[in-house]
C-alpha cells in the first residue's frame, strides 16, 4: 500500500510502498483511511524530535497519529492509530474511535479532534469552566486557538479576550465569539496595562495559554496583587510556541489567588480520556456537522506529501491529507 513514511530519524516523509498493517489482537480493527491531519506533533516525528525512527527500510515508520476512515462494514469513524494513519490502511484501537455523524466532511472530522483535545480538555477538566466566566486565550489566532474560542463560547463563557500577533487574524475571531482582542506586538507595559484594565473591570477567571514564554510572563505579572484579596484565576498551559521556560517570582505567586496547571498527554486521567471519546468528541463532531463549529482546512493529496510537508496553512487553517 502507499503511505507517508520515514526511514531514518530526521528524514522527510516519502510517498512510497509499505506492507499493509496486520491486526495484532482483538482490541484492534483495520481501517481504510480517508483523511488525516498534519499536526505539529507529526512534523516533529518526521524530524526526529519526538522519537527515533527505525533506520531499517524494512521497518519504515508511517507518519500520523489519528485520522478518519471506513471500517470493513462501511462505518465511518475517527480513530487513534495503532499504526501510522497517513496511509491507505491502518490499524486502530477499538476503545479510541468515534462514529461520525452524517453531514461532516472527512477533512473537517480529521482536523478537529487534536484542537478539541487542546482546548476542550483544558476548559472542562483543568479550568472547570462555568457559564458566565471570563476567559482569556493567549495565542488564539492558530487553528487550535480558533477552535478554543468557539468551544469556550459553547461552554457558556460570558466574555472572551484573545491575544495574537496577526491583527487581521485577531479581528476574524470576533465573528467566532471573541469579545475583545489584544495585540502582543505592543510594548510590554502597554500590554500589561491592558490586561490589568480588563482584569479590574471584568475579572479574568480562566487563562488558556498556547504561547508560554514572554507573553505568559507578562500576563502573570499583570495579575500580581498588592496585599489585598484577589480574584481567583485558573491559568492553563497548553502550548509553548514562543518558549519553553518562563521566569515567575515567588512574590507573584504569593500575592494572587492563582491556580497554575497544564493540559496535555500525561496530565489527563483515564476517566477524562474516556470522556473525550464518549462525550466530548461526539458533541464537537455534531456541532461541526450542524455548521455550529467553524473548521478551516487546506486539503493536500497523499501523493504530494513530500513537496507539501513543509507547507504552512494560511490564516490558522489545518493541513489535511486526503487518501
Amino acid at each position: 500500500m502507499k503511505a507517508a513514511i520515514i526511514y531514518q530519524r530526521g528524514e522527510m516523509p516519502q510517498y512510497a510502498d509499505v506492507d499493509e498493517p496486520v491486526i495484532q489482537n482483538d482490541d484492534e480493527l483495520l481501517i481504510s483511511v480517508k483523511a488525516a491531519a498534519i499536526k505539529n506533533f507529526d512534523k516533529g516525528t518526521a524530524s526526529g524530535k519526538h522519537y527515533s525512527a527505525n533506520t531499517d527500510k524494512k521497518n519504515a515508520t508511517i507518519i500520523g497519529g489519528d485520522g478518519v476512515g471506513l471500517l470493513s462494514d462501511g462505518t465511518r469513524v475517527f480513530a487513534l492509530g495503532v499504526s501510522g494513519m497517513i496511509a491507505e490502511k491502518a490499524t486502530i484501537d477499538k476503545s479510541r474511535m468515534v462514529k461520525l455523524p452524517k453531514g461532516i466532511d472527512d477533512a473537517v472530522a480529521a482536523a478537529l479532534p487534536n484542537a478539541v483535545a487542546g482546548s476542550a480538555m483544558a476548559l472542562r477538566f483543568r479550568a472547570g469552566i462555568k457559564p458566565g466566566e471570563t476567559v482569556l486565550i493567549n495565542g488564539a489566532t492558530g487553528f487550535t486557538g480558533k477552535i478554543a474560542v468557539q468551544i469556550a463560547k459553547h461552554y457558556g463563557a460570558g466574555k472572551i479576550i484573545v491575544t495574537g500577533r496577526n491583527e487581521v487574524s485577531l479581528n476574524t475571531l470576533i465573528a467566532l465569539g471573541a469579545d475583545e482582542t489584544i495585540s502582543i506586538k505592543q510594548e510590554d507595559e502597554t500590554f500589561i496595562g491592558k490586561i490589568k484594565e480588563i482584569h479590574s473591570n471584568t475579572p479574568i477567571d480562566i487563562i488558556i495559554d498556547y504561547l508560554w514564554g514572554h507573553t505568559a510572563e507578562l500576563i502573570l505579572a499583570s495579575l500580581k496583587g498588592k496585599g489585598s484579596f484577589t480574584h481567583k484565576t485558573r491559568f492553563v498551559s497548553i502550548g509553548a510556541v514562543t518558549g519553553d521556560k518562563i521566569q515567575l517570582s515567588a512574590e507573584n505567586l504569593r500575592s494572587v489567588d492563582l491556580q497554575l496547571s497544564g493540559s496535555g498527554l500525561g496530565s489527563w486521567t483515564k476517566d477524562e480520556m474516556k470522556q473525550l471519546f464518549s462525550d466530548i468528541l461526539p458533541e464537537m463532531f455534531q456541532l461541526a456537522a450542524d455548521n455550529k463549529l467553524k473548521v478551516d482546512t487546506v486539503i493536500v493529496n497523499l501523493a504530494d506529501i513530500e513537496k507539501l510537508w513543509d507547507m504552512k496553512a494560511p490564516g490558522g487553517k489545518r493541513l489535511v491529507v486526503t487518501i
